[in-house]
């Protein structure tokens, strides 16, 4: 259910005329200098090393922060919350051997959080589970898979590729790769920005909903879109902003893309459960919760 789209990363400008070299000096002991280095290897060594150096620093802000969405019961809510949207149940883990196409253009959904064979989440699942467990029963598959990307294409996959989905599911180790691709792709990266936004467990929860329905990449309706959009109308609580506020455009916004996608699209996961919550003033998710999806009502005590 993702819109397409990989997640770019800012290119360092070089000035392409004569070739500039910084000459590393020779050793005292009068070896071989070492190789030079180029004016544009120099500039990717200082953006990786600012990046990291900037990455520390996030680190250390979040490091004294409560859990959140992070703690235990809150990520199983959280699970459930996106459950209830994705697959109709609070039963998430009755969704690892769910396969189908919804006739999004997306190529076959399956899984705990919709991998998608046209949107290269479920090719890089299938890819990293197979490096670690050789002669799975998706890993031929995986020609046809690399093939697809990008498509709604089943070409190489039918007949046999749901029934072999369905049937590795049933194994605890693909279920567990479901789930680490799960926290490495979407939850962890949408609570860590979350958290450095200032936002609370419900705008954790409204981060990681956005990143599976939308996706984790940067074009105008994907997540990272979403949020400059966003950050162009609002600020955040960590720029002194409401946290209501904020989140109350961040929704609008995501609703307006959903729209954009598709006129008649149920957005009752944002109308009757997200917004409601923040509505109620409930910035920190806490329970019982009430919520509709698609006209169903869902409860956790």
């Amino acid at each position: 259910m993702k819109r397409a789209g990989c997640l770019l990363f800012a290119a360092v400008p070089v000035v392409a005329t004569a070739a500039f070299y910084f000459l590393a000096p020779a050793q005292s002991d009068g070896g071989t200098a070492k190789a030079p280095i180029s004016a544009a290897q120099q500039a990717r060594q200082d953006a990786k090393d600012r990046a990291e150096r900037e990455r520390a620093e996030d680190d250390e802000a979040i490091a004294g922060l409560p859990p959140g969405l992070a703690a235990p019961e809150k990520k199983e809510l959280a699970q459930k919350l996106v459950a209830s949207a994705e697959n109709s149940t609070l039963d998430w883990r009755s969704a690892y051997g769910y396969i189908e196409d919804i006739g999004d253009g997306q190529g076959y959904t399956a899984g705990i959080v919709g991998f998608c064979s046209g949107t290269h989440d479920m090719l890089t699942l299938v890819d990293r589970y197979t490096k670690a467990h050789p002669g799975n029963g998706l890993a031929g598959y995986l020609p046809a898979l690399r093939k697809v990307d990008g498509t709604d294409s089943h070409e190489g996959l039918d007949p046999g590729f749901t029934a072999a989905w369905r049937a590795e599911a049933r194994r605890p180790a693909f279920r567990a790769a479901q789930d680490e691709e799960r926290d490495r792709v979407y939850f962890d990266p949408a609570v860590r920005l979350a958290k450095l936004d200032g936002l609370g467990t419900l705008g954790q929860f409204v981060y990681y909903d956005a990143m599976v329905l939308h996706g984790p990449g940067t074009g105008p309706n994907s997540f990272y879109g979403l949020r400059e959009r966003a950050l162009r109308e609002a600020d955040t609580p960590s720029e002194g902003g409401s946290e209501k506020s904020y989140l109350d455009v961040f929704l609008d916004i995501r609703r307006e893309a959903m729209k954009a996608k598709k006129a008649t699209i149920d957005t009752s996961r944002i109308d009757n459960a997200q917004r409601q919550f923040l509505y109620d003033g409930n910035l920190s998710l806490k329970t019982p919760l009430t919520w509709q999806v698609y006209g169903e009502t869902y409860r956790v005590p």
